[in-house]
């Protein structure tokens, strides 16, 4: 079998055409983590008033230098106080009221004295000090939050400031989870026999799905027959957008998920890549869906869908098909395994102005060892043609803490 290069596999991947975005208006409660759909621009100034920064007295700048000031009374936040400072007076105001008519700066409440219903100054300010002017945090027809932007908190607080209930977000596209292989157990079922493991692949993969901003559909696990795994793809295409599943890909006897595939005529995209690990890795389509066959071993198949099935969902929620790649320094020599692109869980800090990285408690072993990707790892890209590598050289690095 003709493996193609990990390159050419991210081109046929960033080329597939998923159509349009769907779109869907939330409840801006639900809208954290979406991508939203439209820019949202702004419809008014904020504030649309001067408005007092601080708590004190709202006044005239050059009555400063009278030294005492009349209270004409207090403007609360919120109240329609229709009074207005005229000279040698001063209005008691508090933290995002309108300024009053007539004043053009507000003195704090710790630079005066009060005495009764007057103040004595104690300290000046600057014309217009502790007073936001209007359009001080954006102006109207400003483009805010811009189409393609995945909500955070800070999103959120500015919708809910613009007044926006409903939110037009990207609809997240369902992805169906599905582990093939009779020696997987799923949680809290017991073993019948010494050969049986623990499923951890649908986990593992449901979170990254998630992480990635889709719907996950757990369609638990199917056994290693043909029947089975046929009608498990079939269900899963009917019920999802993606079909990602672990396990059957590769040359044992009992690996039937290459062989079903295309008799569910679907189009083969990829089918096998030089890396390490997932090189048995098949990406195929039928019609409008997508099927990911990742292989059945815990870091492989969690590897490939950080590599592949990542992309593909960010493509279908409209946001750029690529990972997060930085540029760091190697802090110890590392021995390149094979004649393949490889991703190599490692360690990475960023130091002295510099990522580094290193491999300290990375185990050596097969694509099994999933713990290799615990404790805020990455993966190191090297590829096909690189050797091994001494201590400083640079490399590039996969950052998985947030996608």
């Amino acid at each position: 079998m003709s493996y193609m290069s990990y390159e050419v596999s991210q081109n046929l991947l960033q080329r597939l055409d998923v159509g349009t975005v769907r779109t869907e208006k939330v409840f801006l409660s639900d809208a954290l983590g979406r991508v939203l759909c439209d820019d949202i621009i702004a419809d008014e100034h904020a504030p649309k008033y001067p408005t007092s920064a601080m708590d004190g007295y709202a006044l005239r700048h050059a009555d400063l230098a009278l030294g005492r000031l009349k209270i004409l009374g207090d403007n609360p936040a919120g109240s329609a106080n229709d009074l207005e400072v005229c000279e040698g007076t001063c209005i008691k105001t508090f933290t995002g009221s309108v300024m009053p008519q007539g004043a053009d700066t507000l003195i704090q409440i710790e630079k005066v004295s009060v005495d009764g219903n007057t103040i004595t100054i104690d300290e000046s300010v600057v014309l217009g000090e502790n007073i936001r002017p209007v359009a001080e945090s954006y102006r109207k027809g400003e483009v805010l939050i811009a189409a393609g932007t995945r909500l955070g908190f800070a999103e959120i607080g500015v919708l809910a400031g613009l007044n926006r209930v409903m939110v037009p977000v990207a609809q997240q596209p369902r992805v169906a989870i599905v582990s093939t292989g009779s020696e997987i157990l799923d949680l809290g079922e017991l073993p019948h026999t010494a050969s049986q493991i623990r499923s951890t692949n649908n986990y593992t993969t449901e979170a990254l799905v998630r992480m990635a901003g889709a719907r996950a559909v757990q369609l638990g696990t199917i056994c290693d027959d043909k029947e089975s795994i046929t009608r498990g793809f079939e269900n899963a295409l009917a019920s999802a957008d993606v079909v990602i599943s672990t396990g059957g890909v590769s040359v044992g006897d009992y690996d039937f998920v290459k062989e079903i595939i295309p008799r569910l005529d679907a189009e083969v995209i990829v089918r096998g890549v030089k890396i390490k690990p997932g090189q048995h890795i098949i990406i195929a389509r039928k019609e409008d869906k997508f099927i990911l066959a990742l292989p059945g071993f815990a870091y492989s198949s969690t590897v490939t869908c950080i590599l592949y099935a990542i992309p593909l969902i960010k493509r279908l929620l409209g946001l750029p098909g690529h990972l997060n790649v930085v540029e760091a320094i190697l802090k110890r020599p590392f021995v390149k395994r094979s004649k393949k692109s490889e991703f190599t869980a490692c360690n990475l800090t960023f130091e002295a102005g510099c990522y580094w990285v290193d491999f300290d408690d990375k185990k050596l072993g097969s694509s099994a060892i999933l713990t290799n990707m615990l404790h805020n790892a990455a993966l190191m890209m090297t590829r096909e043609d690189d050797g091994d590598l001494e201590a400083g050289t640079s490399v590039q690095v996969l950052t998985l803490e947030k996608f």
